[in-house]
């Protein structure tokens, strides 16, 4: 490789994507923020702190940020201090797992809408600890959700994912059991509980552009796990604005699916971002293929074949179907699940595939 060799320009995420970036008129459809309390779980994470600066520049009226993560969220709070000084906000630390700390919080802020982002989200993290997957992704959205609609709550908006969908891992598998909750919530209660579901973010954290950055800048290898891996892509900011546009349209029970165009081969993503950090692939910087990690699939797809689907006035925003599911025996299960991971089953695949038909989990994974 050659060391004198100079970045031909500064690299802008979108030009990654093959496709114009998406366009939302936020202006025009964020009224039902304008005024009111909006608490987002995960404030400080990619998806959340995007959202927060979206809403403080359209008029909210007391933006609460909760996250377990105190950088993450000190870094976000001075962020939007400097850039928006008039801004009424709170920062709290803690978890959505601890139960009393979510009272306490509701009780005193009394959020009108709820973006609910936090997750542990890494795929091969959570195969190596699928119980910490439910006690965090599906135990922690069915006590925020609980304590929403105690709360009067108006809307409450789940971040879901791809993933979800025909899951071979129990990240997306936990995923899919948080559609579910919302699903079985928005019919025991007065809040409207919704999900919104799209694919990778592009530049979020421990997203796979960092890492190739970083790889290219050590002078690589870039590591791809397989030379036909295909991902839906968007920027943090593209997808952010649909997921607020979603919660505009959100009328209860809905699992809003965003388009997010056409597949791309993470092999060419790739070989695009050598070539724009001014290289040339597997002369200047080798590409090597790793193999898939475990739970990780092919392909992705952003829908059940159950589901079907019905349009929504944004034609990159579009409305699955709800599947039939027996509520009572919903939280049976449910219960039986909290009590396996909070003893960290090592059955615990097991009784998510029981929960959700489409997860087939693969054997000799750790607990």
């Amino acid at each position: 490789m050659k060391e004198e060799k100079k970045i031909r320009k500064k690299i802008k995420i979108e030009d990654l994507l093959p496709r114009d970036p998406v366009r939302v008129d936020l202006d025009a459809i964020l009224d039902y923020v304008q005024g009111k309390a909006v608490l987002v779980t995960g404030g400080g994470g990619s998806i959340g702190s995007e959202i927060c600066r979206q809403l403080a520049g359209h008029g909210v009226g007391h933006l609460i940020i909760f996250d377990i993560y105190e950088n993450n969220a000190y870094q976000i709070q001075k962020s939007l201090e400097w850039e928006f000084p008039r801004l009424h906000m709170t920062v709290l630390i803690g978890s959505v797992r601890d139960e009393r700390r979510l009272q306490s919080m509701f009780s005193r802020y009394r959020p009108d809408i709820v973006f609910h982002a936090a997750a542990h989200k890494h795929v091969p993290l959570m195969e190596d600890s699928p119980n910490e997957a439910i006690k965090n992704n599906v135990f922690g959205t069915y006590k925020m959700a609980r304590s929403a609609a105690r709360h009067g709550v108006k809307r409450f908006v789940l971040i879901s994912t791809d993933k979800a969908v025909n899951p071979t891992n129990i990240m997306g598998a936990s995923k899919r059991l948080c559609e579910m909750v919302v699903q079985m919530m928005n019919r025991r209660s007065e809040t409207e509980f919704v999900a919104v579901r799209f694919g990778n973010v592009l530049g979020s954290n421990g997203s796979v552009v960092p890492l190739f950055e970083q790889q290219i800048a050590h002078g690589g290898p870039v590591t791809v796990t397989h030379p036909e891996i295909t991902r839906f892509f968007m920027t943090i900011p593209e997808a952010v604005s649909l997921v607020l546009q979603a919660g505009y349209y959100a009328r209860g029970g809905e699992i809003f699916v965003l388009d997010m165009g056409q597949p791309v081969k993470i092999d060419d993503m790739a070989r695009q971002l050598i070539r724009l950090s001014g290289y040339e692939p597997d002369v200047d910087i080798p590409i090597i293929y790793t193999g898939l990690r475990p739970g990780e699939k092919l392909y992705e797809e952003l829908l059940m074949d159950e589901e079907g689907l019905r349009e929504t006035a944004n034609r990159l925003i579009h409305i699955g179907q709800p599947i039939n599911m027996d509520d009572e025996a919903f939280c049976r299960q449910l219960a039986v699940l909290e009590r396996a991971c909070e003893s960290n089953s090592p059955d615990i695949r097991q009784y998510v595939a029981d929960m959700v038909p489409t997860y087939h989990p693969k054997t000799d994974q750790r607990a």
